[in-house]
This record gives structure tokens, C-alpha cells and sequence, in this order.
């Protein structure tokens, strides 16, 4: 009875609009549901710095160079922070790259697809990017205080990755042939990819009525997906580029898009871990974390050695 009446006051918190924190009681559920959810979007920040970095060495001019350099960086704080927001729930880092590492955690299946070009940059900053924050801003009114304060800045910044993207595909869609061609296929090949990040449809996903009730999501799997797409068909119209979905028109009675089928088996196939890119990644990610090994250590051991000063200081 004790539980049932905490879950109620839990739930009537929830309704108010009021944030939880971390020191605040919530059910197990609640908490399991923010680590799973929490933890594949820190996972999918660095995982995502892979397909990029493959980039940086090749990048055009210095200036296109310095800012993908500076994306990159920034998904790496991003995943910093939502590994810290992550570890307010009671669960340590350690844990948490060791379920990545062994398989046992997800990420966007988006990043197991290969960069082929470099209009591939301009593609997943403008559509890939864009459909995160179509995700992502509903995400700093999520009811968990430690997570909607980290999404502030992430949005922010992914507004700048989205701009930089669609400027990168607008130069090239008004270049040369060529290049309006590499524009065009990095479309052909990103488009229902994106529209597969928000996720199965509604009724398919298990997690998404639970969450909605706890205002862990705002809005439904699929209302994100046809809010992207009425948002980007005329971008890419502007550019002079086509979507790559011949049952794509606009239906004047919804004020909507309607657009064709997702085939879900590749998505399904793609988080199974058998994507163009699944093994490669995850190699990527365990190679650099044994690499990186001595620098989390030399880290440990400075703050013990500082601490130490300290102590002795103040006796």
C-alpha cells in the first residue's frame, strides 16, 4: 500500500508539471526507463562522432575543416553530459560504456550507416541533426530535472550542426553538376534513415505510452516524424533537391505531408547489429576506450594527488 500511495503522489508531481530529482523518491520503473533512454542518447552522441571523424582529414577547405572539427567536439561534450546526467540515477559510467561495449545497449541505429562522400556531412548535419532536434527540444521540458537541463545546451548546439549541414547541401546543390548529383545521392541515401530515428509508429513501440504519461516524451513517435517531414520537404525544395519518396504530396484537408512506407525490417535488421556499420563502430569505440586508458588514469591520479595536497594543507 506504501508504494501504491507513493506512485500516486509520484504521478499527481508529474501532472503538476513538476520536476523530479535526483534525490527525489521515484518508482524503480521511472528510473530504469531514464537510464535505458538516457544512456542510448549518450551512446548515440559518440558513437555519431565516428561517421564525421572519417571526414575531418578530407574535408574541402579549412574552414569547412575547423567546423566540422568543432561539431564533432561538440558531440563529445554532449555525450559528456548525458553520461552525468545518467550517473544522478544511482548508475556508474563504468557500467554504462561496459553495456555499449558488450552489446547490450543501443544506440541510434542511424551512425551504423557508412560516410561516403562529403556531401554525406552536409546530409546527416541538415536531416540527421534535424530530426534530433525535432527530438530533442520537446526534451528540456522532460519531467527529469538533470536531463532537461542538459538538453538546453545540446539543442542549441545541434541548431548550429542542422545550419551547418544545410549550408553544406546548398552550395552544393547550386554548384556544378557534379556536385549537385553528390547532393542529391547523399539525400537518396540519408532520407528514410531520418525518418526511421523517431523510432517504430506508436502503436509498435513499447515504451512510448508509459513515457508520455510520466512527460518523459511530449509527443508521440509519430507525431515527431511528420512534424520533420513538414519542415524539411520544403528545404529541400528550396535547394532545388528532391525527396526521394515517390508517394510523398501535399494533402491540403490535413495541412500535413503525406509520405510512403517506412521499411521497418531494415531498421529492425540495423539494431539487431546487422547494419553496414554495427561491428565497425563498436570496434572504433572499444579500441579507443583501451587506448584512452591512461588518460583516465593519469586523471585519477592527479585528483587523488591534488586532494591529498589539500588535506595535508588544511591539517
Amino acid at each position: 500500500m506504501e508504494i501504491k500511495r507513493l506512485e500516486d503522489k509520484f504521478q499527481k508531481r508529474i501532472d503538476r508539471e513538476e520536476r523530479i530529482e535526483p534525490k527525489d523518491w521515484m518508482p524503480e520503473a521511472y528510473r530504469k526507463t531514464l537510464i535505458r533512454q538516457i544512456s542510448q542518447h549518450a551512446h548515440s552522441e559518440v558513437v555519431g562522432m565516428l561517421p564525421e571523424a572519417n571526414w575531418i582529414t578530407r574535408a574541402p577547405s579549412l574552414r569547412r575543416k575547423a567546423a566540422l572539427l568543432a561539431k564533432v567536439q561538440d558531440e563529445a561534450g554532449h555525450g559528456l553530459y548525458l553520461y552525468s546526467a545518467c550517473e544522478t540515477l544511482g548508475i556508474k559510467r563504468e557500467e554504462l560504456i561496459d553495456a555499449l561495449h558488450t552489446g547490450k545497449a543501443k544506440y541510434s541505429s542511424i551512425f551504423n550507416y557508412p560516410t561516403l562522400t562529403w556531401a554525406d556531412m552536409g546530409a546527416i548535419g541538415w536531416l540527421v541533426d534535424g530530426a534530433a532536434i525535432q527530438n530533442q527540444v520537446p526534451l528540456c521540458r522532460t519531467s527529469y530535472g538533470p536531463y532537461a537541463r542538459a538538453m538546453i545546451r545540446v539543442c542549441k548546439e545541434e541548431s548550429f550542426h542542422q545550419r551547418q549541414g544545410y549550408e553544406i547541401m546548398m552550395t552544393l546543390a547550386r554548384g556544378t553538376a557534379d556536385q549537385k548529383a553528390m547532393a542529391q545521392d547523399a539525400l537518396n541515401r540519408w532520407w528514410w534513415p531520418s525518418l526511421m530515428m523517431f523510432g517504430p509508429s506508436d502503436a509498435e513501440s513499447p515504451h512510448s505510452a508509459q513515457s508520455m504519461a510520466w512527460k518523459i516524451k511530449r509527443f508521440s513517435n509519430d507525431e515527431l516524424r511528420q512534424a520533420f517531414v513538414d519542415k524539411t520537404v520544403p528545404q529541400a525544395e528550396f535547394i532545388g533537391l528532391t525527396v526521394p519518396d515517390p508517394d510523398l504530396q501535399w494533402n491540403e484537408e490535413k495541412g500535413q505531408y503525406d509520405f510512403g512506407e517506412i521499411h521497418w525490417d531494415e531498421f529492425y535488421e540495423v539494431i539487431k547489429g546487422n547494419g553496414p556499420c554495427n561491428r565497425e563502430r563498436i570496434a572504433a569505440r572499444v579500441k579507443a576506450h583501451e587506448e584512452g586508458a591512461w588518460v583516465r588514469e593519469a586523471a585519477v591520479a592527479y585528483a587523488e594527488k591534488k586532494a591529498k595536497k589539500n588535506t595535508e594543507k588544511a591539517a
